[in-house]
């Protein structure tokens, strides 16, 4: 049986922050790994550093825990 990570990251908006769910309600904007690991933390889940690549505590949308950059006109026009 396939369950969904509690903490789900949706990809950067045109401002670079990020939407944080947890457990289905919406937390936050997220501008950095720290804001989201803060959000993780402030919602009583583990917040270690080998957390932020764990699929079963967090799902990362349009990148990564590293991607911050939303795509820039050019890329968006491709896209």
């Amino acid at each position: 049986m396939s369950t969904r990570p509690p903490v789900v990251v949706e990809p950067p908006a045109p401002d670079g922050g990020r939407q944080v769910t947890i457990r289905g309600e919406p937390t936050g904007t997220a501008y950095s790994l720290f804001d989201v690991m803060d959000l993780v933390h402030r919602a009583g889940l583990p917040a270690e550093d080998r957390a932020v690549d764990d699929p079963e505590l967090i799902e990362w949308r349009g990148g990564g825990p590293y991607d911050w950059n939303s795509p820039g006109p050019a890329d968006r026009a491709k896209g």
